[in-house]
Formats: C-alpha cells, structure tokens, sequence
C-alpha cells in the first residue's frame, strides 16, 4: 500500500473490536538540544523539562520528551510553536542551543483499545509493558525509527516520518484484521 501522505486526514485509519489506529491532528513538533543549566529553557517554556530518558513533562497543551542526555521532543498546538520559539530565541545568549521546527516531517498514529499493546509487538522487537504510562521511548518499528508515546494503559501515539507512514500503517492495519480475526 502506497498513498500520498496528503491524502491522510485525522481519521479513524484501521478498527477492529479489539484495536483502532487512528491519524491525530497536526501538532508543533519542536527538536531540541541543550547542555548545561537547563533553567534558562525551563523559564522559556514553563515546563521543567524532564532529565531521565523516556521521561515525560507536561505544562497545559506543551509537552516534552526526552530522548537522549541533552535531547528532547517538545510538542503543542501548532499556534504555540512560534511563542515557544521566541521565547527560546531570547535565552540563547545566556544558554546556547538548538531548537528546530520539524512539524512538517511526521505524522501521528494513535494506537488504542485493550489489544493494542499486542498490535505493538507485531513490529516491535522491545516489551511494549516496558514503556511505562507518561513516558515515551525512541524505538524501531519494523525497521523504522519512531517516537512512541505511551499516554495510558492501552493507548500510544507513534509519531512516523511521513515518507514511512503508507508502510506502517499498512503493517498496523493488518495487525488490527489478525487480532480481530484472532478474537472472533
């Protein structure tokens, strides 16, 4: 299955009884890296951003991950993105930075229902259960690189680059068909 990214729309994509793969709404997807005395950042964004690997921040709609040492994924409403940016913009002097705008290179897919932690190990080669509720990891899906969000029990945001979302949701849509085959 090959389709223009363009023509996915927040939608249900795949559903079953058991699993449902929708694509979520177009967020502000902020890449940033920053070492040292991270107070300067956490003023700007009014969030404390989080120093463990796969932890997790929240401030009202901005939210951040951290993937790495000096590495995280800062997302918001698109109307946040330039606020957050200026706001960076203005502490730069005093805490060097980088902080890139990558909105436009993904999508999400929002995995949820009470097999959707099976529907994960289809592509998975790591314990999905390992990925505690509010955090989020940097992992490989079927050969692909994602973020992947654990927002509850039984529901995930992967975020994909778009060039790889025909293929893993055509992967994720046959898991659903399996599992609700399985089920039935």
């Amino acid at each position: 299955m090959n389709a223009p990214i363009s023509s996915f729309t927040p939608s249900v994509l795949a559903e079953s009884a058991v699993a449902r793969v929708s694509l979520a709404a177009p967020c502000a997807r902020l890449s940033l890296r920053a070492r040292g005395d991270l107070a300067p950042l956490n003023a700007a964004l009014g969030l404390t951003l989080p120093t463990r690997i796969g932890q997790r921040a929240q401030s009202g709609e901005t939210q951040a991950l951290c993937l790495g040492p000096d590495e995280w994924m800062l997302q918001a409403p698109e109307t946040l993105a330039a606020g957050m940016q200026a706001a960076c913009d203005e502490v730069y002097g005093t805490l060097p930075h980088s902080l890139v705008d990558v909105s436009g290179r993904e999508v999400t897919f929002v995995l949820d229902g009470r097999r959707a932690v099976d529907l994960l190990t289809l592509g998975m080669p790591r314990n999905p259960d390992s990925i505690a509720v509010g955090e989020g990891r940097r992992i490989n899906f079927d050969g692909v690189t994602v973020l992947l969000w654990r927002d509850g029990e039984t529901a995930f945001r992967m975020d994909v680059w778009h060039s790889f979302a025909p293929h893993l949701l055509h992967l994720l849509g046959t898991g659903v068909a399996e599992l609700a085959a399985e089920a039935a």
